[in-house]
């Protein structure tokens, strides 16, 4: 009935994928969905770590990664925390460096200028060392090409590639998009998905819509 989505390293002939559910387990504003895998050589279970970059506890964003994505090796998610309040005369953050300095502009003033959550939806697919800056909302079914450097939302089902990353088409039409999306496949019971990968991994709609 498929891997076992708690399992850590679901490959029996290598390490370096690792289901990221069970490393975010406990995580402060952290959300990753079944199956979720991050691909790298040098240790996918330090993503959170290693790629996951200004997620400061002053800042309340969340960081919310669906099922069933697919994330390369060098994928890099930079949170809100990486921001500097540029309402003022100057961005630099005087007060994280001295208690003399803890005036004016503040932590909450920066959350205020803040881009919220970033969220990546469910069988999202992230190339090789793209890069996603905070606040973005990644669609259902994207694919993010390599080394793209993502600062807006991509729709569902959209490819978005380049820097700044832009849309370069969407992989379905508008009505098999509206389908997918109420169809949502990967909310099913892992037995369902098990019995139905034909429909699921095939391009013919109605078999997927049958096997609802």
């Amino acid at each position: 009935m498929g891997p076992d989505p708690d399992q850590l390293h679901p490959l029996g002939f290598t390490d370096q994928v690792a289901f990221l559910a069970p490393i975010a387990k406990g995580r402060d504003r952290v959300e990753v969905g079944r199956f979720t895998y991050y691909d790298d050589p040098a240790g996918p279970e330090h993503f959170f770590d290693r790629n996951v970059l200004y997620h400061f506890e002053f800042s309340p964003s969340k960081l919310i990664i669906g099922p069933f994505c697919a994330l390369a090796t060098g994928t890099t998610i930079i949170m809100d925390g990486a921001n500097h309040a540029m309402s003022g005369h100057s961005t630099f953050p005087f007060d994280i460096f001295s208690d003399d300095w803890k005036q004016g502009v503040s932590s909450a003033d920066v959350n205020a200028e803040g881009r919220g959550d970033t969220v990546i939806g469910p069988d999202v697919w992230i190339g090789n060392g793209a890069v996603l800056m905070p606040g973005v909302n990644i669609g259902a079914g994207a694919i993010i090409g390599a080394r793209a450097v993502v600062s807006g939302d991509v729709a569902p089902y959209t490819i978005a590639a380049g820097n700044p990353a832009r849309p370069v088409r969407q992989r379905f039409d508008d009505a098999t998009v509206a389908a997918l999306l109420d169809i949502a496949w990967w909310d099913w019971p892992v037995e369902k998905i098990t019995r139905n990968l034909n429909a699921i991994r095939g391009a013919d709609l109605a078999a997927l819509r049958d096997a609802q």
